[in-house]
């Protein structure tokens, strides 16, 4: 039985998402430094499927203590959470974005690659839910595995996917797990459909962050 919904045990993640996301420190550092110039001065921030609390971790030391609020559906993640967190002041919810409640607002809201397990209309709740949590003004990211826009693009990104993971150490029944994934318990959807998604939920800007292969970041002001 997997204890959460990405590809190795929790207790494995940390050691194996650089190998199945080669580029994934760019998405923290990318998050990092759009916070540093959309709100330099963050007093709270809430991170959807938060894992195992790296993301956290780094922005507290980048910018502080402030107050924060982590959440994941999956117990064993947050309970790696509150290990590596456990000399800060960090409030824990049991909860995927889509059934997110929670009155306070915040200044930042992120979700790091936990949308693309939802469907569309899973997917459109979500995002609605951090948008209210937010601050007027306040700033949403997110990364996610991406659709390409045709048959031989998708066909060649999740080469290129696959290419990267054998690269990066990963054995080839391991590599092979992940990539079939794809279409069965991951449901990628287009740039187009993330930009159309976030202005849906009320967004009043909408970009394109960061971009490569088969992984986008995005960011959204309330």
């Amino acid at each position: 039985m997997r204890d959460n919904k990405t590809s190795q045990a929790a207790s494995e993640y940390d050691a194996n998402v650089h190998k199945t996301l080669p580029r994934y420190h760019l998405f923290l550092t990318e998050t990092l430094d759009l916070v540093k110039t959309a709100m330099p001065k963050p007093e709270a921030w809430f991170d959807t499927g938060c894992g195992t609390g790296t993301l956290i971790l780094q922005a507290i030391e980048c910018f502080g203590e402030m107050k924060i609020v982590a959440a994941d559906p999956a117990e064993e993640m947050l309970s790696i959470a509150k290990k590596k967190l456990a000399d800060y002041q960090v409030t824990y919810m049991q909860a995927g974005s889509e059934e997110l409640v929670c009155t306070d607002n915040f200044d930042v809201v992120t979700a790091i690659m936990s949308h693309h397990y939802l469907s569309e209309e899973l997917r459109k709740q979500a995002t609605k839910n951090c948008y209210k949590l937010l601050k007027q003004g306040g700033v949403y990211i997110t990364f996610e595995t991406i659709r390409p826009t045709s048959r031989l693009g998708m066909q060649i990104g999740l080469e290129r996917w696959q290419n990267a993971q054998l690269l990066s150490g990963k054995d080839t029944a391991a590599v092979a797990k992940h990539i079939n994934r794809y279409g069965i318990e991951i449901f990628p959807i287009t740039i187009q459909e993330h930009i159309d998604i976030l202005r849906e939920a009320g967004f009043s800007t909408v970009e394109v962050l960061w971009v490569s292969c088969m992984q986008a970041g995005f960011y959204a002001i309330k």
